[in-house]
């Protein structure tokens, strides 16, 4: 274990010890002679005593000497101790959100039994909604980006200064032809696109890096755009010389939190490169400029880059923000396999934290009145490669309305899957600065619910269970009513 957390562990032992014998520090300090001062800095993970004085302690405090030093601690601080013994803290680099590691090891010495019963809380709720460090980790990425309106400027000048350096045209998307030149002639690559298809059990990997021979191995079958963003993934890799990464796509493991951070550089790098920024601000501007929402230009700008709809819709969550100024905005992916009834949120961004949906109420129906499920229904029996949707979702129980935009996808790795991606900008002011066509009667209006169990529209055609969790909350607030009701009347 980490010194510091050694320190740590055994100031806590020390204080618990001492405030079950109901003595202050400085009762501790007239027993053992040694100073308050002393005793503090040990109680705090400041110092860690010799043996002599952890010795005289135990001696004074007629506690075994080794249940002194043990890193085991009882019951009541054990989650601490787990936490502790993780390194999780040590994995997670604090500095992006401006916290030092010191200031949350004097918290928890501090005040250890509340510090113990929060932790404790987070792991129950952690265990309630199956929450992995796999999940902890990604909400601590989600976190950052959102914390910089997810626009990170550096990514964006070091997209310009590989630009420049290769001679890559930023005024179109580049093609997998250029980058991969670049990969095999400037950083000795190697790509082989026959080994996968040779492993059953790889049908979801795209590709497959073998860092000690430079070795791409690509999945067959994957199309241009996704070509595109995994060169553009390796380039940013190597450009911003990232040597603790993860090697595959979708990645399927990982060993430090780093990995999982420099997994997102790479894949902003990737999107900045595809769909330059300079490119989408003017195109989006055009569209904003109309006065009624035009479908086609629309569709054109998303099939003009060299990339994915999940890519360009994900693009739209840095551009959005910096060259708009609209930062109240939500992005989504949804999955479904067609006729099963079951719609998976399974990736989600939202840059101010009071919006609707989060992937949270995993035993509950999404509403089927978002155009995120009704794409991903049009796709599924039309058969059609590419289905889009705008409407303007209007969330009574929220007092929010969202202008949305869905596009959904077959997945063609497997058969009768689907995806919709969606972002959802909130109606304001400044959208309503910014985009002209939110007049438009074009675009479908909707009342729309989180989920059917929260959901207080009456007759909904596509409900698909009850609101029992709106009715319970109702049926609570008319028995507070009650009790406080009888309360007047009896307290007189």
């Amino acid at each position: 274990m980490e010194e510091d957390y050694i320190k740590l562990i055994f100031g806590l032992k020390l204080k618990q010890i001492r405030t079950e014998k109901n003595l202050s520090l400085f009762g501790l300090s007239k027993l053992s002679g040694l100073s308050k001062s002393y005793l503090n800095e040990i109680e705090n993970g400041k110092k860690y005593p010799k043996p002599d004085k952890i010795a005289l302690l135990s001696d004074k405090l007629e506690v075994p000497y080794d249940q002194m030093v043990s890193l085991k601690l009882d019951k009541n601080l054990a989650p601490i101790g787990e936490l502790l013994q993780s390194k999780i803290l040590k994995e997670i680099p604090l500095d992006l959100f401006g916290i030092k590691e010191s200031n949350l090891i004097d918290i928890v010495s501090n005040a250890p039994a509340k510090v113990n019963a929060f932790i404790s809380t987070i792991i129950e709720i952690a265990k309630h909604y199956n929450f992995s460090r796999e999940s902890f980790f990604l909400a601590s990425v989600r976190s950052f980006q959102e914390a910089n309106n997810n626009y990170f400027d550096d990514l964006e000048q070091q997209v310009l200064k590989f630009a420049k350096a290769y001679q890559v045209d930023l005024t179109k998307s580049p093609t997998s032809k250029e980058l991969e030149e670049i990969l095999i002639e400037e950083y000795g690559y190697k790509i082989n696109e026959n080994e996968l298809a040779k492993y059953e059990d790889l049908e979801s990997l795209r590709s497959v890096f073998i860092p000690k021979t430079n070795t791409l191995l690509l999945a067959d079958g994957i199309d241009e755009a996704q070509r595109t963003f995994i060169y553009a993934k390796e380039i940013a890799y190597n450009f911003l010389e990232i040597s603790d990464r993860l090697h595959s796509f979708p990645w399927i493991k990982f060993e430090r939190f780093d990995q999982v951070l420099n997994n997102f550089y790479a894949s902003y790098f990737a999107g900045a490169l595809v769909i330059p920024k300079e490119e989408l601000t003017l195109k989006l501007e055009e569209l904003f400029e109309k006065e009624t929402f035009d479908a086609e230009l629309f569709t054109k700008m998303l099939n003009g880059f060299n990339a994915s709809p999940e890519t360009f819709y994900q693009r739209l969550t840095n551009i959005l923000p910096k060259a708009f100024n609209i930062k109240n905005l939500f992005f989504l992916r949804i999955t479904h396999r067609a006729n099963s009834g079951k719609y998976y949120l399974n990736k989600e961004l939202h840059l101010t934290h009071h919006h609707s949906p989060r992937a949270n109420e995993t035993n509950e129906h999404y509403c089927r009145r978002w155009m995120s499920l009704k794409v991903l229904e049009d796709i599924s029996k039309s058969g059609n490669s590419h289905e889009f949707g705008v409407q303007i979702s209007n969330y009574p129980s929220h007092e929010n309305q969202y202008l949305i935009f869905s596009s959904a996808t077959q997945d063609p790795f497997r058969e009768n899957q689907y995806r919709s991606i969606s972002i959802g900008l909130l109606l304001n002011k400044q959208l309503e600065r910014k985009v002209k066509f939110l007049e438009d009667e074009n675009i479908i209006r909707k009342d729309v619910g989180v989920t059917c169990e929260r959901c207080a529209i009456q007759n909904c055609e596509v409900r698909q269970a009850p609101a029992i969790v709106l009715k319970k909350r109702e049926r609570n607030r008319k028995i507070e009513s009650i009790v406080d009701e009888l309360t007047e009347k009896f307290q007189v």
